[in-house]
């Protein structure tokens, strides 16, 4: 399984592709750097994204998915239905009524299996939150883990300090070998004792140029102090990991 932290600037955009080469793409960052990295990154007959997640609709994720809607064929849609207004988000939200795509609704009983072995669980949000409207929206986050055999991914959008605790708590699966930063590397998310339970070994933060200190220094410390190995995709560029079979990983950086 083949993860690559897609280099869109200050927004996330993940993508997976599976053994038998399904494509998972989780948000579409700021922009339409997205379309590059996909193009860097698919072949070029690669038509399909078998699974496409919105972990929220703030712009800098998902300005770049109404594009990317545009151009691929969606098999399946992963989303909260939170209310929010953006352009983006409508328009992302009408491509997919447009086309013939299967719209899923998150709540931790959502779960998506491949038949290679890849298994996307959601953990959060714990129940729909479809039509419902937020004060902090980045609470509203998909959080997801992502397992291929003895290896996990943890995908936890924006959430804050508050949505973390809840999933300790309520002893969500949160152990995983690679993270990705919450909010960008925010001081209000990535907590200790988040990380504690997540135990990373890798932790890739999704950041660009901001002026909102992201990554904080607190958060780089806590990333550190759990062990893990700290990559940026400011720094390193488009960062991939392959999870084999083995028990090694293959990272690669480009910048």
């Amino acid at each position: 399984m083949h993860v690559y932290f897609l280099d869109v600037g200050q927004g996330d955009s993940i993508l997976i592709k599976t053994p038998s080469d399904k494509i998972i793409l989780i948000d579409g960052g700021p922009g339409t750097e997205v379309l590059t990295e996909l193009n860097s990154v698919l072949p070029f007959f690669t038509k399909k994204i078998d699974l496409l997640v919105l972990t929220h609709p703030h712009a800098d994720h998902v300005e770049g998915l109404a594009p990317v809607t545009e151009r691929y064929a969606i098999d399946k849609a992963l989303i909260t239905g939170v209310e929010y207004e953006n352009e983006y988000y409508e328009e992302f939200l009408s491509n997919l009524s447009d086309d013939e795509t299967t719209v899923y609704f998150a709540n931790e009983m959502t779960d998506f299996s491949f038949d290679d072995g890849v298994f996307v669980d959601v953990l959060y949000p714990f129940e729909s939150i479809d039509g419902r409207s937020f004060d902090d929206l980045n609470d509203s986050s998909i959080v997801m883990r992502i397992s291929y055999n003895d290896w996990s991914v943890l995908l936890a959008g924006d959430i804050g300090k508050s949505v973390e605790r809840e999933l300790v708590s309520n002893g969500a699966i949160l152990d995983s070998d690679v993270f990705k930063a919450s909010h960008h590397g925010s001081k209000n998310s990535n907590s200790s004792y988040f990380l504690e339970a997540v135990s990373p070994n890798i932790v890739v933060v999704q950041v660009g140029e901001n002026d909102f200190g992201h990554p904080t220094e607190e958060a780089i410390r806590n990333f550190e102090n759990a062990g893990a190995e700290v990559f940026r995709t400011d720094q390193d560029g488009r960062v991939e990991i392959s999870l084999s079979l083995s028990t090694s990983y293959l990272r690669s950086q480009f910048p």
